[in-house]
């Protein structure tokens, strides 16, 4: 049967479960590539739980960002990598690759 206020009934034993559980959302990888002559971006994100301050859990999530990207919702280290390879040129090569793919 469950307890109230994170309590756990063991036999005739009571005992009181204090776990402090955090999670933190990073940036663990970012990488160039350079694709059809125009550079993407690929970030990796890693989630991670813990509990006591011990890792129990890590997941990832990618997302790839091209020269015509919206940056607003990126954090700064993947702002000024944009900033760096995303250059005219860049965005001039992207812009062409979709024309010849009717885009």
């Amino acid at each position: 049967m469950p307890l109230e206020g994170g309590q756990a009934n063991f036999g005739d034993k009571l005992k009181e479960i204090n776990m402090a559980l955090s999670e933190a959302t990073m940036n663990d990888k970012i990488e160039v590539l350079h694709l059809a002559g125009y550079p993407v971006i690929q970030v990796r994100s890693a989630t991670i739980i813990s509990r006591d301050d011990v890792e129990i859990s890590r997941n990832f999530h990618r997302h790839v960002l091209t020269p015509d990207a919206d940056l607003s919702t990126e954090d700064a280290d993947v702002v000024a990598i944009a900033g760096a390879v995303f250059t005219k040129e860049a965005k001039e090569a992207y812009a062409t690759h979709l024309e010849s793919q009717g885009e």
